[in-house]
């Protein structure tokens, strides 16, 4: 996934595509314990959707925090 794809979604879509992530990071990780993954890229790949997705939440707050200060001065 983009950034540019993760900046159009919703609030809600950005939670639920991080719950996404998570859990299929999960059984990757699981998967690769129990046998050798095909392409053991593909979890670094969900470790770095996870981080964009999580940042883009985080920044998200930090601008809403940053409109109320300015809001109550």
């Amino acid at each position: 996934m983009k950034n540019s794809e993760i900046v159009e979604l919703s609030k809600e879509d950005l939670a639920a595509q991080l719950k996404e992530e998570k859990a299929a990071l999960n059984k990757l990780k699981f998967a690769h314990a129990v046998s050798a993954v095909e392409n053991p890229n593909v979890i670094k790949a969900a470790r770095k959707n996870i981080a964009r997705l999580s940042t883009e939440i985080s920044k998200r707050k930090n601008e809403a925090k940053a409109q109320e200060t300015a809001s109550e001065a």
